[in-house]
């Protein structure tokens, strides 16, 4: 363990410089996404930068700097204090005068002024969580009743928080994790064909359980059925990528951000990057995505134990499918799910 320390505690510059190439992207195209929207809203069209600069960018720097200095292996032994405090979050987000519901969801928590959604951290607890629990030596994966099923008892409860919340979209983004880190982690395929099937069944159950999730899958597959409805949103993004061209208008030059699409500083912020930078820069963000997702995998598959390389598995898989869907809806892969664009979305 020593020897592998020695050789590999310098970090991946390929990796950190990506990251910081998207960070920075991130701010350019928020600065000109959001200005129309925050001036007209705040009477401040770097509103939205302000707050993404001190609120996210401030206390991520900070956070990276802190946790550098610890050892990773310590998360898994204060894994049941972390999951058990996303818990306690899970739960103040139904709690009156602290949970605050945004558009029919109560998926957010208002501290001392301050609001965020307790899901967010919930992944992160959750990746954690299943780590340890998947890395455990003494644990026989392969028995269904006493090595499996205990894990998903366990993770159980965050996942069922966060959806009769309802967070159909970050659910989705949990699951997708979960279960890319139970094959990493070599559970038997007939168990994982199995849970696959489970959550088909249940995903058709949410969809017809709600109405609204139904009429969303429905306008996703014919976007023309309701123009000034549902489909507004989708019909909205796929004018301003085709309008974009290969070039695209330049930066700052956007005309949809003028309050024709919705969402342009969070969801919707990768139409308007096509839009004013055209099909060049918008795949060149999503092939730095990939090669941010391809080095993280590599350094998960060095990892010198089984909870590193799966708590590393988890992350990359966090930003990579969460990627996948925010920019897979706007181009009408995938429908809308509502979750933001990592490190670039306000």
């Amino acid at each position: 363990m020593m020897r592998w320390r020695e050789k590999h505690l310098q970090a991946d510059k390929k990796f950190l410089i990506a990251i910081l190439i998207l960070v920075v992207f991130g701010l350019v195209v928020l600065t000109s996404a959001s200005s129309p929207v925050g001036y007209e809203k705040f009477g401040d069209t770097y509103f939205y930068l302000k707050r993404q600069v001190l609120y996210g960018l401030l206390p991520g720097l900070l956070l990276f700097w802190l946790l550098v200095k610890i050892d990773y292996e310590k998360w898994q032994k204060f894994s049941w204090f972390i999951y058990g405090f996303s818990i306690i979050l899970l739960v103040l987000v139904f709690v009156p005068g602290v949970g605050n519901v945004i558009n029919g969801s109560k998926s957010w928590i208002n501290i001392g002024g301050y609001s965020f959604q307790p899901a967010e951290f919930a992944k992160l607890a959750i990746i954690i969580m299943a780590a340890r629990l998947l890395s455990d030596k003494e644990r026989d994966k392969s028995n269904w009743q006493f090595g499996l099923l205990p894990i998903l008892a366990i993770l159980a409860p965050a996942f069922g928080l966060i959806l009769i919340q309802p967070d159909v979209g970050t659910l989705s983004i949990i699951v997708v994790i979960l279960f890319v880190m139970l094959y990493v982690a070599q559970v038997p395929k007939k168990f994982l064909a199995v849970l696959g099937g489970l959550g088909v069944v249940v995903f058709i159950g949410l969809m017809l359980a709600a109405p609204y999730r139904m009429q969303r899958l429905t306008v996703f597959l014919h976007p023309e059925l309701d123009p000034k409805g549902i489909g507004y949103h989708m019909n909205q993004a796929f004018l301003a990528i085709g309008s974009g061209g290969f070039w695209g208008f330049g930066l700052g030059h956007s005309r949809q951000k003028f309050q024709y699409l919705p969402e342009v500083s969070s969801d919707s912020i990768y139409a308007i990057i096509a839009e004013e930078n055209g099909f060049i820069i918008s795949t060149a963000l999503l092939l730095l995505i990939l090669m941010i997702s391809w080095r993280g995998l590599s350094i998960a598959k060095s990892a010198p134990d089984d909870f590193g390389r799966l708590l590393v598995t988890g992350i990359v898989v966090w930003l990579a499918w969460q990627s996948f869907l925010n920019i897979g809806a706007m181009v009408g892969v995938l429908p809308l799910t509502g979750v933001p664009l990592p490190f670039i979305s306000h």
